[in-house]
């Protein structure tokens, strides 16, 4: 936390951030009202939207709002939330201004400015120590420079109140009625000469005055989440109770307590969202109580500690909303209306951790979510409700109904959209993406597709009714792994192709195995990436022992063979070897290593009439080695030989006729599991015919062991 002094400035961080206006409760204190103003290049507002305040919360480029009042039981707040990145180009100064109605700011005490970030940090604290008769405050603003914000505390008082200070900054202002804060005029707006004293430009970051500093100031209040944009038919008076586009308009709502009890809130009948925050150990739940005072619907419900949630509830008409709290230790309750649900940005991700209420404007598209299974492999529901049916909350789609831990895609029609993560006691991410425009591209001459983020791209095959040889070089973006899709004609996933974490950033992998024209690749969390086909014969021939890192594909000519796999580095990363055969497009599992140095053995499946690949798979930085074993070095069971075994993945050879033997297998936790898997004459898998521990009929032939520690097979007749 940087504390600052008047005149002082300090970077901020350019994303998402919270600005609370604080005071201590004191009796008889004047209110405050706070306010952001949205300045040109010239020191001006360009019209009477670029004044946000509480009867006008939301500026139309949505970068700023006013988001309500927090309550910590010492301390006020009113909030404001600034999207930096969403802010216009043409304004280069955001104002925060704060006013008193019925007296001066003197009488205030404990005035502050603080910048709150996603997460709860304080950024930035400036603390006011000087007012004395003024009205209005301008407590600080946020600023461009060299290419970054900042923030500098102004501390610069005005006697004239909000519209004093409004009118100096080109607002036209008419006389207040007995509302708080001012009455613009729609549509006018002053473009006079900058008047004398108002807040100069900002300048380099000047030294702090006065003393060392204040004193640290006291933990943030927690603010309401972000308030959707409310239409100008939803803002009307009577302290906010007005209908918005999904519900009703309200004031947050707030109780605080320890242990068990009811509370009650008198608000406009609708949907509403419950917030709990709960410190205490032991169960912590929340029942909506019916007009008998008995449970009606069970909006929180956990064992975690802390614990922090949101669900939608429904405000009854005529009564007060009763909510009944089963507790140990602090808590607090915040009703809110559903116009403060969390927004979901197209092609951003969300993130959280409980229960949630999200909501979706964009077009109709596709909901990734990740779920890390919570403790005990815990159950992940998502559900979507469109605005009409908020009243009714049984109605929603059900989106992921999942136990463990979750990766997967799931259709998400067009917004609004309201997406309650309803169980997910674990961390979560949820990414919503418009559906994918698919276009028809021309085959480059040199066979190179490349571009930068996230894209569809159709690579054409200049050798129809032929596989190509596909060379890639992907940058992630971030720390998470890149992912490439392939999507069919209609645009709908045909599964994962690649990833980066067992695929790598390089490396060369099988296009077009079954002679298609044309493939099309979604390619996800990259800053640049770039394709490249080459004929397939361009590929590595695979003749003796060959070395590499990485992924890699390369070629077999030769009969049906066995292909010894080992790691040759110490990287822990993913190492898998696949036999795959175009133009049948059949791919065959040769074999798969764990993190130790020890040689395994796999069948190359070779088909009579087709091409056979070698696919490494292989991590970035991953080192292996494989070199074609022949058949006979296979161990032999049958005749006099009763019993083999060996460790890992490995192939046997079956003399005798079908025979019931004993299969062993001692691996920790998959010491039951046990692939045996029969081989034709090609060496292509048939069958399992066993996958477990016990007896199991074997028949004759070559067998492979899919293990991943120490194995056994007896012969028992």
């Amino acid at each position: 936390m940087t504390i600052i002094t008047k005149g002082a400035n300090t970077p901020v961080p350019a994303g998402l951030l919270r600005v609370a206006v604080c005071r201590r409760k004191a009796a008889g204190a004047p209110a405050v009202e706070v306010s952001a103003l949205l300045l040109d290049a010239v020191g001006k507002v360009r019209g009477d939207a670029d004044l946000v305040f509480h009867s006008q919360p939301v500026h139309p480029s949505g970068a700023v709002r006013h988001i309500g009042t927090g309550d910590s039981g010492e301390q006020l707040a009113q909030w404001l939330e600034l999207d930096l990145p969403r802010v216009e180009p043409a304004v280069q100064r955001v104002l925060i201004a704060a006013s008193c109605d019925d007296g001066t700011f003197g009488a205030v005490p404990g005035l502050a400015a603080q910048t709150v970030a996603p997460d709860g940090t304080i950024v930035v604290h400036y603390e006011v120590t000087d007012a004395s008769t003024e009205t209005a405050f301008v407590l600080g603003e946020f600023y461009r420079r060299d290419g970054q914000w900042k923030f500098r505390a102004v501390g610069q008082g005005y006697d004239t109140g909000l519209a004093g200070l409004a009118t100096d900054f080109g607002i036209v202002v008419a006389e207040p009625r007995v509302s708080r804060g001012p009455v613009v005029n729609p549509g006018v707006t002053k473009v006079a000469e900058p008047p004398a004293g108002a807040i100069p430009a900002p300048a380099a970051a000047a030294a702090p005055t006065g003393p060392a500093g204040p004193a640290a100031p006291t933990a943030p209040i927690t603010p309401a989440a972000p308030t959707a944009p409310i239409t100008p038919a939803a803002q009307g008076s009577g302290g906010g109770r007005a209908l918005g586009p999904f519900g009703p308009e309200f004031r947050p709502w707030s109780r605080s307590g320890r242990g068990s009890r009811e509370i009650a809130a008198r608000l406009p009948a609708g949907p509403v969202i419950v917030e709990a925050e709960h410190e205490g150990e032991g169960l912590f739940g929340i029942d909506v109580l019916d007009a008998d005072k008995q449970p009606d619907r069970l909006v929180h419900n956990t064992v975690r500690s802390p614990y922090r949630g949101r669900s939608l509830a429904v405000a009854p008409e005529g009564c007060r909303l009763r909510l009944r709290v089963e507790a140990q230790g602090a808590w607090k309750v915040t009703v809110l209306p559903v116009s403060a649900a969390r927004p979901i940005a197209p092609g951003e991700t969300v993130s959280g951790s409980g229960p949630e209420v999200l909501r979706w404007d964009g077009p109709a598209g596709e909901l990734r979510g990740w779920f890390d299974g919570g403790r005990n492999s815990q159950l992940f529901c998502v559900d979507a409700l469109d605005p009409g049916h908020l009243t009714a909350l049984h109605e929603g789609r059900l989106l992921f109904n999942e136990m463990g831990r979750v990766d997967k895609t799931v259709p998400l029609s067009r917004g609004p959209v309201f997406v309650t993560v309803k169980d997910g006691e674990g961390a979560w991410r949820l990414k919503a993406l418009p559906i994918p425009v698919l276009t028809t591209t021309a085959a480059p001459a040199d066979g190179v597709y490349q571009g930068r983020r996230d894209a569809v791209v159709t690579l054409v095959n200049p050798w129809p009714g032929r596989p190509a040889l596909l060379e890639y070089d992907i940058r992630g973006a971030g720390r998470q792994a890149h992912t490439v899709t392939q999507l069919d004609e209609y645009g709908d996933s045909d599964g994962e192709w690649m990833n980066g974490t067992r695929h790598g950033r390089r490396g060369s992998h099988l296009l077009f195995a079954r002679g298609q024209e044309r493939c099309t690749l979604e390619i996800r969390g990259t800053s640049k990436w770039r394709l490249r086909v080459r004929p397939v014969e361009e590929a590595p021939l695979l003749k003796g022992p060959v070395e590499g890192t990485g992924s890699t594909l390369l070629r077999y000519q030769g009969p049906p063979t066995l292909l010894r796999l080992f790691r040759t580095t110490e990287e822990a990363g993913y190492l898998v070897a696949h036999a795959m055969n175009p133009p049948r497009g059949q791919s065959a599992l040769v074999a798969d290593t764990d993190t130790r140095r020890r040689p395994v053995v796999g069948p190359v499946w070779v088909d009579p009439e087709g091409l056979c690949c070698v696919r490494v798979q292989a991590g970035d930085g991953v080192g292996w080695r494989v070199e074609p074993v022949p058949l006979d070095e296979a161990p032999v069971i049958g005749g006099r030989v009763r019993r083999v075994a060996g460790k890992g993945f490995g192939v046997v050879r079956h003399t005798g006729p079908e025979t019931e033997m004993l299969v062993t297998h001692d691996y920790g936790p998959l010491s039951n599991l046990i692939p045996l898997i029969e081989l034709d004459e090609n060496l292509f898998p048939v069958r399992r015919v066993a996958r477990s521990l016990g007896h199991h009929r074997i028949p004759a032939g070559f067998l492979q062991v899919r293990g991943l520690g120490e194995w056994e097979l007896e012969r028992r007749g």
